[in-house]
Order: structure tokens, then sequence, then C-alpha cells
């Protein structure tokens, strides 16, 4: 079944925003006693967006009682803890997971020296260049979704010198198989465009090692992509992630499908659309999102039941917006 073909109408009031935040990003869990959890990135709405979470990103939990919400904040899961700490001014990107009585918060971090940049100063400033020279990837564990969330001292990958992902190593998205072992895509920057990698790990508290030297899913063509997304279907890896020039779905900053057997050698589906930035509403409205990114699905037992997805609204792109949410596509069921 086309994974495009599995979209329903969104919800207008679903999802999660709050008023005075930029909200990006998005990843829901079932919680034990049937409710449901979303982390998501926010930063104060008096910074511009792409400026602001460089510097004052922080990673926040909210709650709703059905998949669709609207979500409710909670708490902020993993705040700012002192720029003496490799994630202790910026935490961004979470995507939530579990491993037996353990969730798992994979998240990017980053810091950067000084005082506090004021917001009329955000965007020249060069300390936002600091901390996103700075990005590199993290684990936070806890027993419960309400915290507390142990973070540890050190990044679960950093760039590499002298390899093609050498800049920052960011958008993780990690697949926990049966047997504990987590295999993970990242994004890296290069003079050729955005590139994904892959890495794996024996389990949560083992190191992760690189699967190729090289780049996974490269296109001959140009074109590229970022924001995966990825899970095991029990026979293959599925991923989606978003397609920046539109020249492998056919809309810009749309969503692709793709599977692979190693995580490593990847085919599009045909067709090769996983959604759109053309959303069909539960209301009957139609609009065309000024971003859809960010793709995370929520499983339940063992089935992906909706696609999260960070929004935006404006005439394109989130430089455009005036405002910004996570927003949640309920899906039909597989068969």
């Amino acid at each position: 079944m086309d994974f495009i073909k599995r979209l329903q109408p969104a919800p207008v009031d679903g999802g999660f925003y709050m008023d005075d935040y930029w909200i990006w990003c998005g990843s829901a869990i079932a919680g034990p006693e049937g409710d449901f959890h979303l982390y998501a990135a926010r930063w104060p709405k008096t910074y511009p967006f792409f400026e602001g979470y460089k510097l004052y990103s922080e990673i926040v939990h909210a709650t709703s009682p059905t998949p669709e919400g609207p979500y409710t904040f909670k708490d902020v899961a993993l705040p700012a803890r002192g720029e003496a700490y490799w994630d202790g001014r910026m935490t961004h990107n979470p995507t939530i997971h579990q491993v037996g009585d353990t969730y798992l918060l994979f998240y990017i971090g980053s810091t950067w020296s000084g005082p506090h940049v004021p917001p009329e100063d955000a965007a020249e400033s060069s300390k936002q260049n600091e901390s996103y020279a700075n990005i590199q990837i993290g684990l936070a564990t806890s027993k419960s979704l309400d915290g507390p969330w142990e973070r540890r001292d050190e990044p679960i990958l950093r760039p590499r010198s002298g390899k093609w992902d050498s800049s920052i190593v960011t958008n993780p998205a990690p697949c926990i198989l049966d047997d504990g072992s987590i295999v993970m895509l990242y994004r890296a920057n290069t003079p050729e465009g955005l590139r994904l990698g892959v890495a794996r790990a024996v389990n949560y508290e083992s190191p992760f090692v690189r699967l190729a030297d090289n780049p996974v899913l490269v296109f001959e063509d140009g074109n590229y992509v970022e924001d995966p997304f990825i899970w095991w279907t029990g026979e293959r890896f599925e991923l989606l992630a978003k397609d920046m020039t539109g020249g492998i779905s056919g809309e810009k900053h749309a969503g692709i499908h793709a599977y692979s057997s190693d995580a490593i050698h990847w085919v599009l589906s045909k067709p090769a659309k996983a959604y759109s930035r053309v959303i069909h509403w539960d209301d009957g409205t139609t609009t065309t999102q000024g971003s859809l990114e960010r793709p995370q699905l929520l499983f339940q037992d063992g089935m992906a039941t909706h696609l999260f997805a960070a929004t935006a609204d404006g005439p394109g792109g989130f430089r455009n917006a005036s405002r910004t949410w996570n927003m949640v596509i309920p899906l039909t069921p597989e068969f």
C-alpha cells in the first residue's frame, strides 16, 4: 500500500501549539496509563525562528488523552544546564523510544560561550554560528516519561575530522531492533548538499559505530534529503525523509518513502512520494503549509497509527512563518 494513501484528514485542533513560542520537531509515544506523551522543541517567539533555535531551543514534554491531541504542555524535559556542558545551552530534534522499562530520548545539543543574547541582537550575533558549529547527537534516559532524564556528559555521535561528516551531525533517526541494538541515520552538511550517514550500537549503553564510511541514499542527479525517520517492519527498514529539492517526489519539501534490508542500500518506493505540504483537514478545508518536515511516526501495538510533523504557516519556509506547531495526521491501518 502506498504510504501517501494511508494519510487521513488532519484534526484542525490537534497537535501541539504554544502562543509565545516557536514549536518544532515532535515525537510521540503511548504512555503506560493509556495517555500519550509528545516531546518537541520550543524557543521564544521574541527571537527570529532560525537564529533563535540555535541559541535557546529546549526540549519540552506535553501530554494528551488521545494521540491526535491537542497536547498540553507539562514540563521542560531537557532545559539549559550551563555552557560547560556539550549540550548546555541548546537541545533540539527530540525522538522518543523505549527499550524494556527504559525510555530513550535522542536529541541534538550544543553550547556557546558568553552572556545572554537579546532578541534584537540574535540575527547578527556570532553566538548562533558558534552554537550551530557545536551541534552533536545525544541520548537521555529515564524510567518514566515524566523524567527526570539522565543526560550524558558526552554526545553519542560526533563529527569525524577529515570525513564527509566533519561539520556537524544532526537529525538523529534511531531504530530499536528486537535484540536491543540500535541502527541510527543522521544528517551532515557537505559542499554538495545535505547527506545522510548510518551508525549502529549494540545497545543503548554501547558506543555508536558507523556502518558505512560514506553517505547513504545518495542521488546522482543532485537531489538530496534530510529529516530521516526509520523503522523496522520485521522484514526490512523503511524510511520517511524530507525531499529538499522536489526532484524525488515532484514537490519541494514533500516527503519521500524508501526501504532497505541493511539501512545502507536504499530503494525508493513507487511512488516515492510519502506526503505533501498540501493538507486536508477534518473540517473539510485544504491548505498548503509553508513547511511540513521532521516526520515521525507513532506506533501502537507495533503498528504505525499517526504521522507527526513540524509545520508552519506562511508563503513557504520557516523563515517566512508567523506560527509554527506540531501537527498530527492519522493513518489508515496497514494491511
